[in-house]
């Protein structure tokens, strides 16, 4: 069972969004409005303005928590995918054609294969190994 958590803004991407919010209600709308009606409505520019200050500060503090630590993503990887070295073998798939290559763990018992992440380079999986403290990984074609 998998836990719920709240996602962060600046690990979905939601920073874009936020911003271009700020900017059509601070800034477009009231430019619209004073066109069409020839009266500036500041009211509306501070909410945008506030909108955006809310967000930066939110990503300033979420960018602080984040420094030096584990990524986020990695974080919860292995509560997330247990590995249990009684009925798993750590594997890397690889692909002949392509050659990419994932990191998983294939059931001892069935021979079922369970992703958890793209190997791409020499990096990824020093991470891989250290997440799940494996010693020694067998590659499958």
């Amino acid at each position: 069972m998998s836990k719920f958590r709240i996602p962060k803004i600046n690990s979905i991407h939601f920073g874009a969004a936020w911003i271009v919010l700020s900017l059509v209600v601070g800034l477009l709308l009231p430019a619209v409005i004073r066109i069409i009606t020839g009266i500036f409505y500041w009211k509306i520019s501070i909410i945008g303005g506030v909108i955006l200050l809310g967000f930066i500060i939110v990503f300033c503090i979420e960018m602080k928590q984040d420094h030096g630590k584990k990524p986020y993503y990695e974080r919860y990887l292995s509560e997330d995918i247990p590995f249990d070295p009684d009925k798993q073998t750590a594997v890397i798939k690889c692909s002949i054609c392509t050659g990419e290559q994932i990191a998983g763990f294939k059931n001892k018992e069935d021979g079922h294969f369970t992703e958890v992440m793209l190997i791409r380079d020499a990096d990824d999986l020093a991470k891989f190994k250290e997440i799940y403290k494996i010693e020694e990984i067998k590659k499958v074609y």
